[in-house]
């Protein structure tokens, strides 16, 4: 790649709403699972934007993709049909064996959304006041709603009143699920991530979404899954849940769909397809051409490179390797995740190992202050995984050792 770099910059944004607490690097390009700064050093990225990044960077099929749809028109309303929506429906309906979709910009909307049909169903069933079950550690963004569906009182604090009508319970365990609504009757749903992300990727158990399944299905609730981090082929199926052979009701998307263009979806199966009608949703942004072009191309690359498969082999190696790196080690408490979504919780807060790995060419998180989290571009290599290892093990070690 021959992008022109300055030969110094500094990494500084005095005019920018100090809402991040940002590391000193300003990134200039990509190219697969490589990025360079505005100085010119390279960085194995680990983070993908945050599981964004699904085909890493600059790949060959999607870049010309786009700026064809670019040059042909960026964005209508929607007033007028947009063709590639019902392609990308389609395309979603097919791999998820739900019914029709919603399109907005941004998880946060697209939980929003969902958050919206469940308290339409409740109504439209003649319950006043619908509540709806969300779990402890759950992030489903920051907006008032979805911040309130949140299950972390540090991003709540300073924002309330939060917005009533969430039952909250700890993850797997159906029997809490089970006495947190006993003799309610106005619970009209149970929203949860498939893998909770922010909330230091905590998966929830085949057997325990099997229950909750049945359990909607038996009290007439949604089964609202959020796949926003760990859909679109992280775990390598196209959404977590289906590991489980689970359908949801309800199915946010955001994050991978767009490969880093900005896009958010709502899927919905039959008991929620036809729960809003015209005017009861709407977005400015949502299912523009460009952002529907690039989650079509997205799913046909996923398809035509076999990415799910080789998601499922790369994921198992790096996990693999990074157990046998860790095995034994005082102040790892656990590795879990599933594919290319792996969490490595330590005893301590270790949030400065962000930076240090940053320092020695790998991008990566910490979440929940205490786990280091992994989410590479699905393309992401064997050799890269292992280069992943080879630079994380030495800063996790040493951490651990002050």
């Amino acid at each position: 790649m021959n992008a022109a770099l300055p030969t110094v910059a500094v990494a500084a944004s005095p005019h920018v709403m100090n809402t991040y607490g940002r590391l000193p690097i300003a990134l200039s390009h990509g190219e697969g699972c490589r990025v360079w700064d505005v100085n010119g050093k390279s960085y194995l990225d680990a983070l993908a934007g945050i599981a964004v990044n699904t085909l890493g960077h600059a790949h060959p099929k999607l870049v010309p993709a786009l700026q064809d749809q670019v040059a042909r028109m960026i964005h209508c309303c929607n007033y007028y049909h947009v063709p590639d929506q019902e392609r990308l429906a389609q395309m979603l309906v097919e791999r998820s064996g739900l019914t029709n979709v919603f399109f907005c910009s941004t998880g946060l909307e697209a939980n929003e959304a969902a958050l919206k049909l469940a308290r339409k169903f409740g109504h439209d069933k003649g319950i006043e006041r619908p509540e709806i079950v969300v779990y402890e550690k759950a992030f489903h963004g920051r907006s008032i709603a979805t911040l309130s569906a949140t299950g972390n009182p540090k991003v709540q604090a300073g924002f309330g009143p939060l917005v009533e009508g969430f039952v909250r319970v700890p993850a797997n365990d159906i029997e809490a699920l089970k006495k947190a609504t006993e003799n309610n009757p106005n619970v009209v749903a149970v929203f949860f991530e498939t893998i909770q992300g922010e909330g230091g990727v905590n998966p929830m158990r085949a057997q325990y979404l099997q229950d909750v399944r049945a359990l909607c299905d038996q009290r007439d609730w949604l089964l609202m899954i959020d796949e926003v981090q760990c859909g679109m082929g992280r775990t390598g199926k196209w959404f977590a849940h289906q590991w489980a052979g689970i359908q949801p009701d309800v199915m946010p998307l955001a994050k991978g769909l767009g490969s880093g263009v900005p896009i958010g979806a709502v899927v919905a199966g039959p008991k929620a397809a036809n729960i809003f009608q015209p005017g009861n949703h709407g977005t400015t942004f949502g299912g523009n051409p460009l952002a529907m072009r690039a989650g079509v191309e997205t799913i046909r690359i996923i398809e035509e490179d076999g990415l799910l498969a080789h998601v499922e082999h790369v994921g198992a190696h790096l996990r693999a390797a990074l157990e046998k790196g860790l095995a034994g080690r005082a102040g790892v408490r656990e590795i879990r995740g599933q594919g290319l979504m792996i969490g490595i919780e330590l005893d301590r807060p270790c949030s400065a190992i962000t930076q240090r790995a940053a320092d020695a060419g790998l991008l990566l998180s910490v979440t929940a202050d205490s786990v280091i989290r992994l989410v590479p571009p699905l393309i992401m290599t064997t050799a890269e995984a292992d280069e992943v290892v080879s630079i994380l093990l030495p800063i996790v070690h040493a951490f651990l050792a002050e």
